[in-house]
C-alpha cells in the first residue's frame, strides 16, 4: 500500500468555480494489480487543465451528452493526464511504459483500458508534457478541427479566439503553414505579443480592449474571415458572424465564456448563416481518435525542425492543482496550464 493524494470535488458548481470547491484527500492505493485482472496501476506525472472541465463540475443534466456527464462530489476528478506504469494486468502495457489519457487527479491511479481511452507514448525526443496538450488532446482537437471540419485552403483568412490557449495556439500556426491570413484574439497584450512574436499570427488584438469587437474583426479582416475556430462563444460569436465570408466554415470546439453562466447568451446575429450560407459545426475530439497516428506523422517532423513551438504555463504539484485549474476562467494562464504532479 502506498499514500495517494487526491484532489476531490466538494459539490456540485454553480457559477465561476472557487478552490474552495476543490478539496485535497489522503487515500491509499494497492501497488499490485489482482491476478487475472486487465486493470493498469499507473504513477501520475503531468496532468492537464481544460475548460471543458469546469462543465463537469456542475450538477447532472438528464438532457446533455454522455460527454458531459459531472465528476461526483466526494471523489477525485479527472482528466487528461501523462503517467508511467506501474504494474500492468494488461498485455498492451508493461511497467515502466508510459502513456497519456484519461486519469484521476491523484499520485495513482488504477485504469481500465478501452478503445482510444489511452494512448502509449512511443515518441520520447520530445518533452513528455506535451503530451498533455500539443501532441495529446489539444493537439488532436486542433488538427481535426481544423483540418477536418474547416478544410482551409491556401490564402484564406483565418480567425481563431482564445488563440494563445492549449488549442488555438497550434490552430493558428496549422493556418500559417497552410499558406493562411491569420488573426488570433486573447486577454492581456502579453498574450497578443505572444500570438505575433512566438507563434507566427499575422495580426492579434485584446479583446479586453477593444469597445467594438464587429469594427475590430473589420479592422483585421476587411474582406471577411473564411474560417473561425470558435472557442469563446457569446459575444465574439456574434461579431464574427457579422463579418464572415460567403460560404464560411466555422469549428465550434469551444465556448468558454459561457461555462460559468447560469443562464447562457443568446446569439443574435445567426440568420447570416443563411444568406452567407455558413457551416457551422460542433465536434468533440474523440469522434477523431482514430487519426491520432496520422496526426503524430504530421505534426512530429515539424516540431523536431521547430516550425511548430508550444507555450506552457507549469503549476508544480499537485497542491497546486486548484489555483491552476480555476485560473483558466480568469484568464490567468498563458499557454497550455499543466500541473507536474512528479517528475519521474
Amino acid at each position: 500500500m502506498a499514500s495517494n493524494k487526491q484532489v476531490i470535488l466538494r459539490d456540485y458548481v454553480t457559477g465561476f468555480p472557487k478552490e474552495s470547491d476543490l478539496v485535497f484527500n489522503d487515500a491509499t492505493v494497492d501497488l499490485s494489480v489482482p491476478a487475472g485482472s486487465n486493470k493498469v496501476l499507473v504513477k501520475n506525472l503531468f496532468l492537464s487543465c481544460d475548460p471543458y472541465m469546469r462543465i463537469r463540475m456542475g450538477k447532472p443534466d438528464p438532457s446533455a451528452a454522455a460527454l458531459a456527464q459531472p465528476f461526483k462530489p466526494g471523489q477525485p476528478i479527472y482528466g487528461y493526464g501523462v503517467s508511467k506504469v506501474i504494474e500492468s494486468g494488461h498485455p498492451d502495457y508493461t511497467k515502466g511504459d508510459l502513456l497519456w489519457g484519461i486519469v484521476g487527479w491523484e499520485e495513482y491511479s488504477v485504469i481500465t483500458l478501452t478503445p482510444y481511452s489511452h494512448f502509449k507514448i512511443l515518441h520520447t525526443d520530445v518533452p513528455l508534457s506535451y503530451y498533455t496538450g500539443l501532441l495529446g488532446m489539444a493537439g488532436m482537437t486542433a488538427y481535426s478541427g481544423f483540418y477536418e471540419i474547416c478544410s482551409p485552403k491556401k490564402g484564406e483568412t483565418v480567425f481563431v479566439s482564445a488563440a494563445s490557449g492549449a488549442v488555438g495556439q497550434l490552430v493558428g500556426q496549422l493556418a500559417k503553414i497552410m499558406g493562411c491570413y491569420v488573426v488570433g484574439s486573447a486577454g492581456s497584450n502579453e498574450k497578443v505579443e505572444l500570438l505575433k512574436n512566438k507563434f507566427g499570427f499575422d495580426e492579434a488584438f485584446n479583446y479586453k480592449e477593444e469597445q467594438d469587437l464587429n469594427a475590430a474583426l473589420k479592422r483585421c479582416f476587411p474582406e471577411g474571415i473564411d474560417i473561425y475556430f470558435e472557442n469563446v462563444g457569446g459575444k465574439m460569436l456574434d461579431a464574427v458572424l457579422l463579418n464572415m465570408k460567403l460560404n464560411g466554415r466555422i469549428a465550434v470546439c469551444g465556448m468558454i465564456s459561457q461555462y460559468n453562466l447560469e443562464e447562457q447568451e443568446g446569439v443574435r446575429n445567426l440568420s447570416t448563416v443563411i444568406y452567407k450560407r455558413v457551416r457551422l459545426q460542433g465536434f468533440v475530439v474523440s469522434d477523431y481518435y482514430d487519426k491520432y497516428s496520422k496526426f503524430l506523422e504530421f505534426v512530429l517532423p515539424y516540431i523536431r525542425e521547430g516550425k511548430i513551438t508550444y507555450v506552457e504555463d507549469v503549476a508544480e504539484g499537485l497542491e497546486n492543482g486548484p489555483s491552476a485549474l480555476i485560473g483558466l476562467f480568469h484568464g490567468k494562464n498563458v499557454g497550455k496550464q499543466l500541473i507536474v504532479v512528479a517528475r519521474e
